[in-house]
């Protein structure tokens, strides 16, 4: 793991770029060491610098977390391969139309899910060798078919959040059910995107004992503010 530059913000959060390999991260920290890891996975190919995930990420640190994010296969600046590039045109020609749309996730989502798992624990390992990160460690984001695969594969993952607004292979939610960490699931309850039964059938899935389903009146992008302080004491609860 290289560092590529730096930038400390007034709320004391320090934002560094690094590399690993072929793959582009982002590590914020706040001076408290060694402190719980959580990871903060996009999707959709948005890229790490997202506003919105930016924002989550600093406010995240700033309560005593180490927040890293990468920039998986496909998503960002990162190259992406004429397959996800044919997906991506037949989701935007079916969208325009009004047709389904359920086979063209599962042709981009899925393939995408494989590719970034294996990076994600690359990642997870350098990370975990820094002398100011240390374990547990919790998963935080949109992508929760990403999440799901890791929260599977990954016994490091204690605790996670997902957003039930990005859409979920069936492979993932048959994978649900092998869930067995605490989750909270947040759900925008008229998110245009994603049907509000296949987000509660979903949370039904989910193997832990502990979880809990918050949902609130809005679109895809009306997360109340509020829910990410609640997120920052879910994971107070499982990581510290």
């Amino acid at each position: 793991m290289q560092f590529t530059s730096e930038q400390r913000f007034d709320d004391g959060v320090l934002q560094r770029e690094f590399t690993l390999g072929e793959i582009p991260g982002t590590l914020w920290t706040s001076g408290i060491a060694p402190a719980p890891l959580v990871l903060m996975a996009h999707n959709n190919g948005l890229p790490k610098a997202d506003p919105r995930l930016v924002a989550r990420a600093r406010y995240t640190a700033a309560r005593g977390y180490a927040v890293a994010t990468i920039d998986a296969a496909g998503c960002g600046d990162r190259p992406r391969s004429a397959a996800e590039e044919r997906a991506r045109a037949d989701l935007r020609r079916a969208l325009q139309a009004g047709e389904p749309v359920d086979e063209i996730f599962e042709s981009l989502v899925g393939p995408m899910v494989e590719k970034a798992v294996p990076e994600w624990q690359v990642t997870l390992d350098a990370l975990l060798e820094l002398p100011e990160i240390a374990g547990p460690v919790g998963y935080s984001g949109g992508w929760t078919a990403l999440g799901i695969r890791l929260a599977v594969v990954e016994p490091r993952i204690a605790a996670a959040g997902f957003f039930a607004g990005g859409f979920v292979p069936r492979a993932q939610r048959e994978e649900a059910r092998q869930v067995t960490i605490p989750l909270l699931l947040l759900l925008q309850w008229d998110d245009e995107g994603n049907p509000r039964q296949r987000a509660l059938d979903l949370f039904d899935a989910f193997g832990s004992k502990e979880k809990t389903l918050h949902a609130n009146l809005g679109g895809h992008t009306g997360t109340p503010w509020f829910e990410l302080e609640d997120g920052c004491r879910f994971l107070d609860r499982h990581l510290k």
